[in-house]
């Protein structure tokens, strides 16, 4: 998920070299690779060779949703065997009068709901109005004056 933060910050900036996508977002540059091949056959990535070549989404940040890179990466969000596609009476013999197989359809369809409806733009949206300077505390970030705000008071507006 970082990789496609990462590509959609530099989205309309051409290839970016996976290098530079692996050292920003501290992950192997391997890993990355293979997390990349996955998003390259799903349609969201694109790659191009050479010196200047790296990888670029296929579509706006705002048309990718955190849903759709998850279930190419993680597959389907199943909570339980029996809401998972298929027949339900396959996982469970119970499924048609279980209670609980309302629940965990309940919870898929809300999690589904919830990635769905955050594109790659909202994320980098949101995440820049965090990050906009430099929290003083590292040379390689770029926390703006309210990062140590949200640090000290967390995310909810809580103490940490």
């Amino acid at each position: 998920m970082r990789a496609m933060y990462d590509l959609a910050l530099h989205y309309g900036e051409g290839p970016v070299p996976l290098k530079a996508t692996a050292e920003r977002q501290l992950v192997s540059e391997h890993y990355l690779e293979q997390l990349m091949a996955g998003l390259r056959r799903a349609g969201l990535v694109t790659s191009s060779r050479g010196a200047q070549g790296g990888y670029e989404l296929a579509r706006p940040p705002a048309d990718i949703t955190i849903g759709d890179v998850v279930r190419v990466l993680e597959g389907p969000i199943d909570p339980a065997e029996c809401v998972a596609e298929g027949d339900p009476a396959d996982a469970c013999g119970r499924a048609d009068e279980c209670a609980m197989r309302l629940v965990w359809q309940k919870l898929k369809d809300c999690i589904n709901r919830v990635l769905d409806s955050i594109s790659l733009k909202d994320l980098c949206d949101e995440t820049t109005a965090l990050v906009s300077g430099s929290c003083g505390s590292c040379g390689s970030c770029r926390a703006g004056p309210d990062f140590a705000r949200v640090l000290e008071d967390g995310v909810s507006g809580t103490a940490r």
